[in-house]
């Protein structure tokens, strides 16, 4: 996002450009991944909804930029405290390791026997047909583990409310003639690239 933001303010000088925090991890996105947790769990009549027989795993969508692939590990770790959950682990559907298959791998390896399979994208699309498709070649070849796909964060009223107040915070900081996120993601451009 940065590089785009930087590529935009060289073609258009006359023109200013910002950028808010990134959504997540935060606390209300956490809140919605629970959810959908619960959602994939309770959709399935033949499995108990005891979190401790279940493994997560969180996918992001994956970046060649660590800092952005770290996002995705701590939101796995938030995922964790306090909920109940045998473990999270994490994979990505593209461009940084583990992917799918071998996060699935990890998760069997450490005695899951059901893993809810959590895509950490805000929308479907082409990203999450692929988690949806490794998984499901995956769980075929590994009857002994029950998988389970979750769906996307998607439209969430708490969702909007988060990106409204992020647009508040840029807007009221340059309404006062600045951002100081702009130079924040000029200088970091992995920083808004957590969640997609």
């Amino acid at each position: 996002m940065a590089a785009a933001l930087a590529q935009e303010a060289e073609r258009h000088a006359d023109a200013s450009f910002t950028s808010a925090r990134p959504l997540g991890p935060h606390p209300t996105l956490l809140s919605v991944l629970e959810r959908r947790l619960d959602e994939a769990l309770g959709n399935r009549p033949r499995l108990p909804s005891d979190r401790a027989e279940t493994t997560v795993l969180l996918v992001g969508d994956g970046s060649p930029l660590p800092a952005a692939n770290a996002e995705v590990h701590r939101a796995a770790r938030l995922m964790w405290e306090g909920r109940g959950f045998a473990g999270v682990e994490v994979a990505f559907a593209s461009l940084a390791a583990p992917d799918v298959a071998s996060g699935l791998d990890r998760c069997a390896r450490l005695g899951a026997r059901r893993v809810v399979v959590l895509p950490y994208f805000l929308f479907a699309g082409g990203a999450l047909e692929r988690v949806r498709q490794q998984a499901e070649g995956w769980g075929l070849a590994h009857p002994e583990v029950e998988v389970v796909p979750a769906d996307v964060i998607g439209p969430a009223k708490e969702l909007a409310d988060l990106v409204m107040d992020r647009y508040e915070e840029v807007a009221d900081t340059a309404g006062r003639g600045g951002c100081a996120d702009e130079a924040h993601a000029f200088a970091h451009p992995d920083a808004h690239a957590d969640v997609r």
